[in-house]
């Protein structure tokens, strides 16, 4: 790839399925240029979402020993890594609230030449595979969220409608304050994703920082932040019968390991697994334990 040219997204006919390396790619998908790579071959193909403040780097230690056995993608999500960030456009499509990234994950699904897929989450990227799963049952095969923010955070924070006409006008001044708080704490706030700190290494760190600093990262970040709202996924969850796997890191303080251990029972068909030693990341921590609890569903999914 040329300094500064984006690769142009692979053509699939509908249906086909192919064997393609794990080299980055691009591919439009509702307003977006997403970033993503894809690799292994054969069924069901396996979508990794990552959560806020990373990037599909966050998937590095798992995504090849996954491709041993079937397809898998991972893709940057909108406001994050290598993904375009355009304002939000009724003419493009493009959106940043929680339904329309939802709806993306099934369009890259279809682009790709595939009609169903099994959604794996990590933190909020659990709540939007979860929200997908919801919308889209009839292209979804099994779940598999991670620390996944069901009951707090991202699924159930909330901009006042009141407040977002003010807040909206005053875009510029407030994206640049979230910037400087980002750039700030950026740091501290991903140490505190691991539960053994020494298990994130400055390069590691320095490269998530800069998957998220590019281009005007700061008001995509603000666009996303303005369409949160309360999904009311507590309810929803339990209509979904759906095979779905509960992993969440033992000493995780980002999503208490009690809201996984909730979430395990007041879904249908879930099971629970409880990953010693890990923080909110068991990829990155445990990736081992997480590659055969994955490679166990999904032998649980195509039975």
């Amino acid at each position: 790839m040329k300094g500064g040219e984006k690769e142009s997204a692979p053509v699939f006919k509908a249906g086909e399925k192919q064997e393609i390396t794990g080299d980055s790619r691009f591919i439009e998908v509702n307003g977006f240029s997403v970033h993503y790579r894809l690799a292994g071959s054969g069924e069901p193909l396996v979508v990794l979402l990552h959560g806020s403040f990373l990037s599909l780097r966050s998937w590095r230690n798992v995504f090849e020993r996954l491709a041993e056995t079937t397809s898998v993608i991972a893709f940057d999500r909108p406001a994050f890594g290598l993904t375009s960030r355009p304002l939000p456009s009724k003419a493009t499509g493009a959106s940043y609230t929680p339904e329309a990234q939802s709806d993306l994950v099934i369009e890259l699904i279809k682009k790709i030449g595939f009609s169903k897929a099994v959604l794996i989450g990590n933190s909020t990227g659990g709540t939007l595979a979860l929200l997908a799963a919801l919308r889209h049952k009839q292209h979804v095969e099994g779940v598999v969220l991670v620390d996944a923010m069901i009951y707090s955070g991202y699924a159930t924070s909330e901009v006042p409608l009141f407040m977002k006409p003010v807040m909206k006008s005053m875009t510029p001044l407030f994206s640049r304050v979230m910037k400087f708080l980002i750039s700030r704490l950026y740091d501290r706030l991903l140490r505190g994703f691991w539960y053994n700190k020494e298990r994130l290494g400055r390069d590691v760190l320095a490269a998530f920082r800069r998957d998220l600093m590019n281009g005007d990262w700061s008001r995509a970040f603000w666009e996303l932040f303005l369409e949160t709202h309360h999904l009311g996924l507590e309810t929803q969850l339990k209509t979904m019968s759906l095979p779905s796997l509960v992993i969440t890191g033992e000493h995780d303080i980002m999503v208490k390991k009690e809201e996984s251990t909730r979430l395990a029972s007041e879904l249908p068909s879930a099971e629970l697994l409880v990953i010693p030693d890990c923080g909110h990341l068991p990829q990155e921590e445990q990736p081992e334990a997480f590659v055969v609890a994955v490679r166990k569903f999904l032998k649980r999914v195509v039975e």
